[in-house]
């Protein structure tokens, strides 16, 4: 089992930035992806960013690219998402989540994580 442990939700106002931060403690992530998902009240849960820890390979949502930005630290088993430029409409609860694989460019579908944090909230006023 895999425990992925988010922080650095808050409030924010339009305009400002967030770093949220996803720490799994005593895990190594060599053969997996790690991703950030958000759901917002009444709304699916959608893809935002994700990257593969092996390569550092990234995808990114339409609606986030170039405000958004993911990054890995491998001694720290963390995975970073720097939140720019933020819009009352990435209000969410945020998401961190790990999936087992082996490929270049990672996932971007909810179904094909296996492990989820709990979630922190992100609060954009205008």
């Amino acid at each position: 089992q895999v425990q992925l442990v988010e922080s650095g939700g808050g409030s924010v106002q339009a305009g400002g930035s967030l770093r949220l931060s996803c720490t799994a403690p005593g895990r190594t992530f060599s053969s997996y992806a790690r991703g950030w998902f958000r759901q917002a009240p009444g709304k699916e849960r959608e893809f935002v960013a994700a990257i593969a820890w092996s390569t550092g390979s990234t995808s990114f949502a339409d609606s986030v690219k170039g405000r958004f930005t993911i990054s890995r630290d491998n001694a720290k088993n963390t995975v970073y998402l720097l939140m720019n430029s933020l819009k009352p409409e990435d209000t969410a609860v945020y998401y961190c989540a790990a999936a087992v694989f082996f490929g270049l460019y990672p996932p971007t579908s909810p179904g094909q994580y296996d492990y989820w944090g709990q979630g922190t909230q992100v609060t954009v006023s205008s």
